[in-house]
């Protein structure tokens, strides 16, 4: 791994802007075709040799594609799907000819040679899913927002303890993100310090023209810290350390789609950690002038430092993305995290295998869930129109 000290004017000036796009974002969406490419050029690599069979079941948000890639690296062997539509499907199969077509979700629950089932079905319709899942003696990996309502939660917890089956959830944010899997490595090596808080942005660009209609209906999808920020009370927990955590504040709001009554394109929160503090704000205003679907971003405040990660795009500077800026005591480096491997497809397939929790406690699991759900019920609602 390559640290250059970098003046960060000097950087700025040196690198100028340049286009990058995500390599997994809805098909509908404009893709970077070269970075999609090589990306799935260096998970074909990567892939380990079969270890379990896994399954799918809904595939309605594209972000399976970076579940199965993330399982087929982690040493997974895809034997099946299954949707109920038929554009979706095809699609689906032409990308990954090894998998069979199942007749119905029946037919996937009970074979008996399937240990984990994936799914970014409808978001109201995966903890559901997760729960037969489980029922039927197989472990579940699920799209974020993997729960949408503090009832299904309950029922959740109460089968997975019931039943000792994995319920994990892909916060690709994290999970799948280059930078900020090195910047927990660095965290954890105490590189700034004790972490006191983490802010998280996530702006995403909205395209309604492209979007299916649950979509835009908050029963369906959860509400907009439900579904977004899910990711960064992720990182809040995790980079914290927090394993208790309250939601000091929370506000949501529809500021700019009048014609979407039920849809939030706005969302801030206040979280209290037993150890650390932290906020985020999640809205849908990308503009498409910006080369990404969103400017993520995560800043880590440390006692002796803090790091920035640029999750998709560093404007005005490199392009592509998974940048990670780390500021210490000594000076301020930019951090080259090409390399950086992504294993939680790896720990997520031995933890099937030794029922361990390598890849994500369940705990850290279900309270992040809890805090966004917990936000999204007791949000208060933004009236002013912009």
């Amino acid at each position: 791994m390559e640290n250059r000290d970098v003046d960060r004017r000097k950087f700025m000036k040196a690198f100028g802007s340049s286009a990058a796009a995500s390599a997994f974002v809805p098909a509908t969406f404009a893709i970077n075709r070269e970075s999609r490419i090589r990306n799935e050029r260096v998970e074909s690599a990567q892939r380990s040799p079969a270890r379990i069979r896994f399954a799918v079941i809904g595939i309605n948000h594209p972000h399976i594609y970076s579940q199965v890639g993330a399982v087929l690296r982690g040493g997974g062997d895809f034997a099946s799907f299954y949707a109920k539509e038929p554009d979706l499907a095809d699609a689906f199969a032409k990308r990954y000819p090894q998998a069979k077509l199942a007749r119905s979700e029946d037919e996937i629950l009970q074979d008996h040679a399937i240990q984990l089932v994936l799914s970014s079905a409808i978001p109201k319709e995966r903890a559901p899913l997760g729960i037969r899942v489980m029922q039927h003696g197989k472990d579940y990996m699920s799209d974020k927002p993997g729960i949408t309502t503090l009832e299904q939660l309950a029922e959740v917890r109460r089968v997975q303890a019931e039943t000792r089956r994995i319920y994990s959830i892909m916060y690709s944010e994290r999970l799948e993100n280059r930078a900020t899997v090195k910047a927990g490595e660095l965290v954890k090596a105490g590189a700034i310090g004790g972490v006191i808080q983490t802010v998280g942005l996530g702006p995403h660009r909205m395209t309604p023209k492209e979007r299916p209609a649950w979509f835009f209906e908050r029963s369906k999808y959860g509400g907009i810290l439900c579904d977004i920020a899910s990711h960064q009370a992720d990182q809040f927990l995790f980079f914290t350390g927090s394993t208790r955590a309250d939601v000091v504040a929370a506000q949501v709001g529809n500021v700019h789609y009048p014609q979407y009554p039920n849809f939030e394109d706005f969302g801030d929160v206040v979280l209290r950690g037993d150890r650390g503090a932290g906020y985020i704000r999640v809205d849908w205003f990308t503009p498409d002038g910006l080369s990404t679907w969103g400017d993520g971003r995560l800043t880590i405040l440390g006692t002796d430092g803090f790091m920035e990660v640029r999750k998709n795009v560093d404007i005005a500077g490199k392009g592509d993305g998974s940048h990670l800026f780390l500021v210490d005591q000594k000076q301020t480096r930019y951090i080259d995290c090409s390399n950086q491997a992504l294993p939680y497809g790896e720990q997520l397939v031995s933890d099937v295998l030794n029922r361990t929790e390598t890849a994500m406690p369940q705990s850290h699991c279900f309270l992040a869930t809890e805090l966004v759900l917990k936000a999204q019920r007791q949000a208060q609602t933004l009236t002013f129109k912009v």
